[in-house]
């Protein structure tokens, strides 16, 4: 049985992938990192990234427990190009948790119904109530980004968004809950190595789809969006973490620590939930588009 756009993955990348994105993914060996600028040139070995992750993910329990007790409202917003990382990190996040305290909103395409709503609307009704975590899977900032690029919103549509960003994020946090917002910055050629990946594994070839391959063409709109995205969207009250995602296993440790590291939880153990890894996590300023050669 034939599966949609599996092949065509490999297609954009015999035919149509910058030079040095085919090289970089050819030369490389199982355990490079790919991007020419990220501060490490091998992914983080394997058994010191289990042994953090089982520490943080105590920590999570416990951060779990706070919530759930106190009432307190949690909101963390994943963002980043497809394959960037967002559903493993979410799920090392969740791995340990009771799903009805930490859920998952991951909307789709808007209704006929909520396409004519108030662009927020649909996304306040999967904020969490009290003693309750929501991983945003994407979240509104789809507007800033995907709609932008494949023209699913007018330029209107688009500056209507951002002159209101501020005063809603700004309502969440005065309201007591505590946001943060996550963007995973993954370089052009992991991207596509991460894809082709998905497309050889008839697991996961369920998540390729139509966005995924289009999107491989429009590389530079994207970049030129997230990066509108990430200044307009970064404010003193709602912040964003910028987490280059070229390694998944220090993402992972990264993304847990920034949503940790600020949050004065019972029982916290600050030896264990120390500051994100500032070679790889920051703000907008971390963000970069990856256009730079590949090392020699």
């Amino acid at each position: 049985m034939s599966v949609p756009f599996v092949g065509d993955i490999t297609e954009f990348y015999k035919k149509d992938a910058p030079k040095d994105v085919r090289h970089a993914i050819r030369d490389a060996k199982k355990d490079t990192v790919l991007s020419p600028t990220f501060p490490y040139r091998h992914r983080m070995d394997e058994d010191d990234y289990e042994d953090q992750l089982a520490a943080l993910q105590i920590e999570l329990v416990k951060y779990h427990a706070w919530v759930r007790d106190s009432g307190k409202r949690v909101a963390v917003v994943f963002e980043g190009r497809d394959a960037a990382g967002k559903g493993g990190c979410i799920s090392r996040v969740r791995q340990n948790l009771n799903p009805r305290v930490a859920g998952v909103v991951a909307l789709a395409k808007p209704t006929e119904r909520e396409a004519t709503q108030w662009y927020f609307q649909r996304y306040i009704h999967h904020l969490p109530a009290g003693g309750e975590i929501r991983l945003f899977d994407r979240s509104w900032y789809n507007r800033g980004v995907v709609e932008q690029v494949f023209g699913f919103c007018t330029p209107e549509e688009r500056q209507m968004f951002f002159r209101q960003l501020p005063d809603f994020e700004r309502m969440l946090v005065d309201d007591g809950i505590l946001l943060t917002k996550i963007w995973l910055n993954v370089g052009r050629a992991e991207q596509l190595r991460r894809f082709l990946d998905r497309e050889g594994d008839p697991l996961k070839q369920w998540k390729l789809s139509w966005i995924d391959v289009e999107g491989l063409k429009r590389w530079d709109a994207y970049s030129d969006a997230i990066a509108e995205t990430l200044s307009l969207g970064h404010t003193t009250h709602a912040p964003w973490t910028v987490i280059r995602s070229d390694d998944k296993r220090r993402t992972r440790l990264a993304v847990i620590r920034a949503i940790l590291c600020n949050v004065a939880y019972d029982g916290k153990d600050e030896k264990v939930v120390d500051r994100p890894d500032p070679a790889i996590c920051g703000g907008p300023e971390m963000w970069t588009d990856h256009s730079t050669p590949p090392r020699s």
